[in-house]
């Protein structure tokens, strides 16, 4: 079941990036004050987005689960806030070093963007501890669940809260009044946007596909414990 459309999925992971690193290095033109070092824009910003729409894609399985209490919506949940917190890991390291080249500092603690994303992907860091200090598999799904459902709701009150703030540093890409990107870059944005998500969509199916191996393997050896010991 969650094998299905792997092959595709990859394929247009792969055939995406390329595409979008073509864009990146041959197509956008270099930022007029930054240079090429705003080229990690296409990678960190992309990346930030999906982040966030995993977690909020966690809090909904979480939801699903609770009102089924069909088991594969939680591993849904599971690989969705999983590979998320990855996705999370590669955006503070993608932003300290642009903030490094652009602004000399490694972080800012005075910017709402940078301390917000911080928060969320520390909120979500406590997902770990919470869902495998219980043992009781069925009460670890539950509270698991309830855990999503509430931190996928911060998500976007998070963010509202952070657009109305006043910006201090860093750009604001998904606004109007930000200042708008030449065609060339917008286009290429989108590409890397699209480009992430797809690689997104497989390492979910992937990492479900294999969890979900393992359970049945696990199944079977139970089921054959008595046998062998016969």
């Amino acid at each position: 079941m969650f094998s299905r459309g792997i092959k595709p999925f990859a394929i247009a992971a792969a055939a995406m990036t390329a595409i979008s690193l073509a864009l990146v290095f041959f197509y956008a033109p270099l930022d007029a004050d930054q240079g090429f070092i705003q080229k990690i824009f296409y990678v960190h910003v992309p990346l930030a987005i999906v982040a966030l729409l995993g977690f909020v894609a966690g809090g909904i399985f979480g939801v699903m689960h609770l009102r089924s209490g069909d088991r594969a919506w939680d591993a849904r949940s599971y690989v969705a806030i999983h590979i998320s917190i990855i996705f999370g890991c590669a955006v503070l390291v993608t932003g300290a070093i642009w903030a490094k080249a652009a602004w000399g500092h490694w972080w800012l603690w005075d910017e709402p963007v940078l301390v917000s994303f911080l928060v969320v992907f520390l909120l979500y860091c406590v997902y770990y501890p919470l869902r495998f200090s219980i043992e009781d598999p069925d009460r670890q799904a539950r509270y698991s669940s309830v855990f999503a459902i509430a931190a996928g709701a911060f998500v976007p009150i998070n963010f509202a809260a952070v657009r109305m703030a006043e910006a201090f540093t860093h750009p604001r890409v998904l606004s109007q009044t930000g200042g708008s990107m030449p065609g060339e870059m917008r286009l290429t944005f989108i590409a890397c946007i699209v480009a992430v998500t797809l690689l997104f969509v497989t390492l979910f199916k992937l990492e479900l596909t294999a969890k979900n191996a393992s359970a049945q393997l696990s199944r079977l050896r139970r089921a054959l414990e008595p046998e062998a010991a016969a």
